[in-house]
């Protein structure tokens, strides 16, 4: 769930240098972004860049940031000119999801509201990273695809057949799509159980891990958020934690958790691979002292038999920077 913090906190998002991470010679400190900047989400661009797309805020439908090292971050602009405008019950255009694929960037979004009955993720496309948009309008509703709560998209591509995945804490499903990406295929497949959202997976090795966020998102202080993994031999499953049990069964290792500095990490954008082969992943949090929204933050992931730790299951206050 998204935006449940969207009207107290969209005043908060900021278009200067009040976003940049605090950082020094040999390393940054968290948040990396220092704005709300809800369900962070990267992609490479063929321009070198790493943009960064986040839930609406404001008067912004999709807010775009950019940066060469995932540490020092721009403000862009509007990935949209227009806002979509399909769906004509209203609600949020929540937690994007762009990719690079067959010479465009694709965006898969959300459009819904708190407790929305029938939710929406639609689709838009782009020759430039930063926009704009072209929206294609609706993939499906949620109760055309038979899952409640179909938020929170995230295309990977196994083989060069594209799949979208998704849910939000009713299940969580993938689905084939046409070549193009734009349109359903294939019959849905559950990943995982009730307890997740926010998905996102990553191929390491033989390996597809699972990474998913657990808990209440947009409590300010009091949320709950935390990341689990599981991993699979098949993209289609079955994923078990580091225990065997399955995430269809209530399965998950704990990755990150809050700490006495950040409350509610979660919804990881994405795990990026650097020079020196060190793996970085971004995700959102609200700082204690100073809670500006959800900021975006960076952590590096150590691999300890072919699992996935962050140093103390917690985020960093500080941290050398990734290499690029």
């Amino acid at each position: 769930m998204k935006t449940l913090l969207l009207l107290a906190v969209a005043s908060t998002f900021t278009l200067s240098s009040m976003g940049q991470a605090a950082q020094s010679d040999t390393g940054y400190a968290n948040p990396v972004y220092r704005s709300n900047f809800p369900d962070p989400n990267l992609v490479k661009a063929t321009d070198g860049y790493f943009y960064a797309y986040a839930t609406n805020g404001g008067k912004y439908t999709i807010p775009v940031v950019k940066s060469k090292d995932l540490v020092n971050w721009t403000f862009v602009g509007d990935a949209f000119e227009k806002r979509p405008d399909w769906k004509k019950d209203g609600g949020g255009i929540w937690a994007p999801d762009v990719t690079y694929y067959r010479k465009k960037y694709l965006m898969f979004y959300s459009w819904s509201l708190w407790g929305d009955p029938n939710p929406a993720i639609g689709v838009a496309v782009s020759q430039k990273p930063e926009g704009p948009f072209t929206d294609l309008g609706s993939l499906f509703y949620s109760k055309e695809i038979g899952v409640a709560n179909s938020i929170d998209p995230f295309l990977y591509v196994d083989k060069q057949t594209p799949y979208l995945i998704w849910g939000s804490f009713h299940g969580i499903y993938g689905i084939e799509l046409t070549k193009d990406g734009t349109h359903v295929k294939g019959e849905k497949f559950q990943l995982a159980d009730n307890q997740y959202e926010g998905s996102y997976i990553y191929k390491r090795g033989k390996y597809y891990y699972y990474f998913g966020s657990a808990g209440t998102c947009c409590e300010g202080v009091k949320s709950t958020y935390r990341v689990k993994v599981g991993r699979s031999l098949s993209l289609k499953g079955p994923y078990l934690d580091q225990n065997g049990r399955s995430l269809m069964e209530g399965g998950g290792t704990l990755l990150l958790e809050g700490n006495g500095t950040f409350a509610g990490p979660g919804h990881n954008g994405d795990i990026v691979e650097d020079k020196k082969h060190q793996t970085w992943f971004v995700y959102h949090a609200f700082s204690r002292e100073n809670t500006k929204g959800r900021e975006m933050l960076l952590d590096k992931i150590e691999w300890v038999n072919d699992w996935p730790v962050i140093k103390d299951k917690q985020p960093s206050l500080h941290s050398d920077s990734p290499s690029f």
